[in-house]
């Protein structure tokens, strides 16, 4: 089984909050809405999406759901071997859950983003790609070292505690001290148990920088790797469980 989440940020006070999760899972596709989808109607006036129009129910299909397959770059477009290239991806492994779960799914037209739930690999080791989030807001003399920047480049973990946006931001800095981009929000829970337990064995690196005129937020894909605690789950807070589900619909698409 293949997990995604679904996360919608409140255009207002700009907080995200984990409203949907997508699996596949034997050639079909299902989505059910998060606990956080009724922490966020409460506090912010999330909507249910027109597509999944009941909060309590679990929509399954043969085909993507459009809101996902809306996000993806089709094969056919002339840039898409680029776009599998920014993304470190081999070509016979571009399937869709692959690339929603590395490029985050972000369009311009709405506030939703989409990221993956980390799986045991087979060391026993938890491990996970992203790119480096928020690099527009540095200076631009950050963003060019990041240019410099070879594969396998170590980086380091820096808590942002006077972030106004996120008290619990983490930054990515090199060991010359050199600011590369923050953590995705969506990580720093998990990463915050991680480190606790095992400071020296979480190792970040540079998996590959893309050279302009690559959006900046394709620029630098990092990777991590830590030790997979005994009984930790990712994302296991309250605001990631589902919700109690009516019997599911089922179409081929919704």
């Amino acid at each position: 089984m293949k997990t995604l989440f679904l996360a919608w940020q409140d255009p207002n006070s700009r907080t995200w909050f984990p409203v949907g999760q997508l699996t596949y899972e034997d050639g079909l596709y299902r989505f059910s809405y998060l606990q956080g989808a009724l922490d966020a109607r409460e506090q912010a006036g999330f909507e249910p999406i027109l597509s999944f129009p009941k909060f309590d129910y679990s929509y399954v299909s043969s085909d993507l759901f459009p809101l996902f397959a809306n996000r993806l770059l089709r094969p056919s477009r002339p840039e898409y071997k680029d776009f599998i290239q920014w993304l470190n991806i081999p070509e016979h492994q571009d399937d869709p859950i692959a690339l929603l779960a590395r490029s985050g799914g972000k369009r311009k037209t709405d506030n939703f983003e989409v990221f993956p739930c980390p799986e045991r690999e087979a060391d026993g080791n938890y491990h996970i790609h992203f790119f480096t989030h928020g690099l527009r807001h540095f200076p631009e003399a950050e963003q060019q070292h990041v240019q410099t920047l070879p594969p396998d480049t170590p980086l380091w973990l820096t808590h942002d505690l006077q972030n106004p946006f996120d008290s619990r931001a983490l930054v990515l800095r090199t060991e010359d001290r050199h600011q590369v981009g923050y953590c995705p929000r969506y990580l720093a829970q998990d990463l915050f148990k991680l480190v606790s337990s095992f400071p020296e064995q979480v190792k970040a690196k540079v998996e590959r920088v893309n050279p302009p005129p690559t959006p900046l937020q394709f620029r630098l894909l990092c990777s991590l790797t830590a030790p997979w605690l005994e009984g930790f789950e990712p994302f296991s807070s309250p605001d990631y469980q589902t919700i109690s589900e009516a019997p599911a619909t089922i179409g081929s698409s919704a």
